[in-house]
């Protein structure tokens, strides 16, 4: 039996961030994936400025062929009012896409280079406790005794089942359904667009931007709302022969590979985050861990990946890394997503959604802060959480900013 640290259990950005993390503080780390990279991964390939910040604190370089900064946001009311969201310029990025077969990929090879075994192709089985070790059972790679077992393994984590912690009959808080495209000639090729349709509110439709003419385009529904999970492979074809949709795309764009759908959990407050006696660690969408109005949970993932490792590192040897963990968790996201539950309310009418985009479009410094504020630049309850502020919350740069200058 080989012993390591730490066991990490799903190599995406949670993952990752926490395996990196560990790994530069001197743990012997193993991240081990049923997958083999690359490899698809449902999703928006939107990274907000929260996922950007952690990918710099990480080291990650963003350049990939297929990284695409974004600055201007399109937001489309309802009633057909369109209005577009300007980020700062020459300060950083704020927005960017990038697919998460390339991002995913770009992550692993990170965690490689920071020192951290990677074990590819090896499905998670069980783990035993006995006492401060975990025994942690994997294809291919057997028993590994850790101190530690962090769960970044999606929404029906294994690890957090096999700790008799499973979510009995939990579909997540929303189901979002994708599809690349490719000769998108239209402003699709450069703008980001939210389309808040009438039949998918509190859901949205997007279409992200990527090089070379292509774009991920979709939507997103909420649970309980006016379109149900059944009914959206049939509702896809009617969106794209939208007037608005299709001259936003082009003439020349067309689907480039087969659509797919996939459900998000949204609720951190309820979610289990630590399991086997204070031994297991519970990250990204594991912890459900997703923002309940957007959807976004890329940056999510990363925070709480790196929370995750941070408190093993404060703790030491003896001390309780589970309720540190946990306390952190919880004081960075469920504040936030107790604020996004209350705007989800207004966005479930057409006459809430409608107000808030032409409130939002009031003024050149409404469309500059909303448009930052949608993209996690600061906590979205920033105005109820003092303590969480940091300096110059409101002007702060963006991520990767280049240095001038030695």
């Amino acid at each position: 039996m080989q012993a390591v640290d730490v066991v990490v259990v799903g190599a995406g950005p949670a993952g990752v961030a926490a395996a990196v993390t560990l790994a530069r503080a001197g743990r012997d780390v193993l991240l081990a994936d049923k997958a083999v990279f690359p490899r698809d991964k449902c999703c928006g390939d939107g990274l907000t400025t929260l996922a950007l910040r952690e990918l710099e604190h990480l080291g990650f370089v963003p350049d990939l062929p297929t990284w695409q900064v974004v600055d201007d946001v399109v937001v489309r009311s309802p009633s057909g009012r369109e209005v577009v969201f300007p980020l700062p310029r020459g300060r950083g990025t704020y927005a960017a896409v990038v697919p998460r077969n390339d991002l995913d990929a770009a992550l692993v090879d990170l965690a490689r280079a920071a020192g951290v075994k990677v074990a590819e192709g090896c499905g998670y089985r069980g783990t035993r406790v006995a006492g401060d070790v975990v025994d942690v059972s994997l294809d291919r790679v057997g028993h590994v005794a850790a101190r530690y077992v962090i769960a970044a393994d999606g929404m029906w984590s294994p690890v957090r089942r096999s700790f008799g912690a499973a979510e009995q009959g939990y579909l997540g808080e929303w189901h979002a359904f994708r599809q690349y495209f490719r000769g998108v000639t239209g402003r699709g090729a450069r703008e980001l667009a939210v389309w808040f349709e009438a039949d998918l509110l509190p859901g949205y439709a997007w279409s992200f931007p990527l090089p070379d003419g292509r774009a991920n385009v979709g939507f997103g529904i909420q649970r309980g709302g006016k379109v149900t999970t059944q009914e959206m492979k049939d509702l896809w074809p009617d969106l794209l022969k939208r007037t608005h949709v299709r001259e936003f795309l082009g003439e020349n764009a067309e689907p480039e590979a087969p659509h797919k759908a996939w459900p998000i959990p949204a609720r951190i407050e309820k979610a289990t985050l630590t399991a086997g006696e204070g031994r297991a660690l519970v990250v990204g969408d594991a912890a459900m861990a997703t923002d309940p109005m957007t959807g976004e949970g890329i940056g999510q993932a990363l925070l709480t990946g790196r929370l995750a490792a941070e408190a093993i590192l404060a703790a030491g040897p003896t001390g309780d890394a589970a309720g540190r963990y946990e306390r952190a968790a919880r004081r960075e996201l469920v504040a936030d997503a107790a604020m996004s539950r209350l705007l989800i309310r207004a966005l479930k009418h057409r006459k809430g959604a409608r107000a808030a985009v032409r409130v939002a479009g009031t003024s050149a410094w409404t469309r500059r802060n909303f448009a930052r504020w949608l993209f996690e630049d600061y906590p979205r309850s920033i105005l109820t959480t003092p303590g969480r502020w940091r300096e110059h919350s409101l002007v702060g740069d963006g991520a990767f900013r280049p240095r001038v200058g030695p």
